[in-house]
């Protein structure tokens, strides 16, 4: 059975060994790229890069490894020789096990220093204090909506959006003995929760439904007590070594939430980009439509309008908007000139590569 198998492992093997040459030397060239920007005072971490390389894997792959396949090995790529600089060290919403880490690893990859932090505005205030080189917060679910603590502190902090991440979010009903048997209660995060209503009303609607911190306590809790069910992912499972009773339980299967990565920096413009704002106008009739006529006049898409209470007691608004475009292209620096000038309060949070 191993002879005809013989030579195409031997011409595995001998691809392999290319393999790690050219690794290592596309690690070497990495390692002098870190050394110029050390010399400068750039960033190691550049999204705009990392985005240009993982579109240009995904366009020039000829198959038959698939585009996914071919994007996460070239991420691993860049993030083993992102730390060979210098270690990234990003806050994300802990503990481990959430959904924040899955993203984190998606955007980041493996070789970063993930710091769980225990609310989202401990996240901001490690990043802003220096304590981690980025944060990453989740900014909304497109079951659940916004999160309006993330949008709040956008609001009066100096960080800048430099990358976003969008995630399938995928629940499992998990146990410690992979069955419902003895089972009395189901914990989740209160988000979560909502998102497998309508399946938990079908299947265990005689169930207790707790809300706890996060799907990874939900997932600790289920770990040590066989009366409790948890609803998370697959690295929850994973760290706590829980089995599947039943998988994808939330109600839509489209189900994802969107996070932002932030730092101190800027990033150049790649050609498919993003760019974040916070405007505010008198409460006057006409007033927003106004505000957003010099969109429409230089031709910018707006991909995200929201509104937030100004909490000065007043009934104004704070209005988050994302448009297509970066804010060094002609149009959308046209079209913020235009903002500026008709905006009783305009912040631009930045512009970064759209997720993909």
């Amino acid at each position: 059975m191993d002879e005809p198998l013989k030579p195409l492992r031997e011409a595995i093997d001998r691809i392999d060994r290319q393999l790690l040459e050219l690794l290592n030397e596309r690690a070497r060239l990495a390692h002098e790229v870190g050394r110029v920007k050390n010399t400068s005072g750039a960033p190691v971490y550049r999204p705009e890069r990392e985005a240009e390389v993982l579109r240009k894997a995904a366009a020039n792959n000829p198959g038959p490894l698939r585009e996914q396949g071919v994007i996460a090995v070239f991420r691993e790529v860049m993030s083993a020789c992102r730390a060979l600089e210098e270690p990234t060290r990003v806050g994300y919403l802990g503990p481990a096990g959430t959904f924040s880490e899955a993203a984190l690893l998606k955007q980041f990859g493996a070789s970063v220093v993930g710091e769980p932090c225990a609310s989202i505005d401990d996240v901001f205030r490690s990043c802003e204090a220096g304590s981690t080189d980025y944060g990453l917060v989740p900014i909304e679910n497109s079951t659940e909506g916004s999160v309006t603590r993330t949008m709040d502190l956008l609001l009066g902090s100096p960080l800048r959006i430099v990358a976003e991440v969008s995630l399938p979010v995928h629940h499992s009903f998990l146990t410690k003995s992979g069955t419902a048997a003895g089972v009395t209660v189901v914990c989740a995060h209160a988000q979560a929760l909502a998102q497998c209503v309508g399946w938990l009303n079908r299947h265990h609607p005689a169930l207790e439904r707790r809300a706890v911190s996060s799907n990874a306590e939900a997932a600790r809790l289920a770990s040590v007590d066989p009366t409790v069910a948890a609803i998370a992912g697959d690295l929850a499972a994973q760290r706590y070594q829980l089995q599947a009773v039943a998988s994808h339980v939330q109600d839509d299967p489209a189900n994802r939430t969107r996070f932002l990565v932030l730092g101190l920096q800027d990033t150049s413009s790649t050609g498919r980009d993003k760019t974040s704002l916070i405007l505010s106008v008198p409460n006057r009739a006409g007033a927003v439509y106004h505000m957003l006529a010099p969109l429409a006049t230089h031709g910018v898409s707006m991909a995200r309008f929201e509104s937030r209470p100004a909490r000065l007691g007043s009934w104004e608004y704070y209005f988050y908007v994302d448009i297509e475009g970066h804010e060094r292209d002609s149009a959308v620096a046209a079209a913020m000139v235009e903002l500026r000038g008709l905006c009783a309060f305009f912040k631009c949070l930045g512009s970064y590569p759209v997720a993909s």
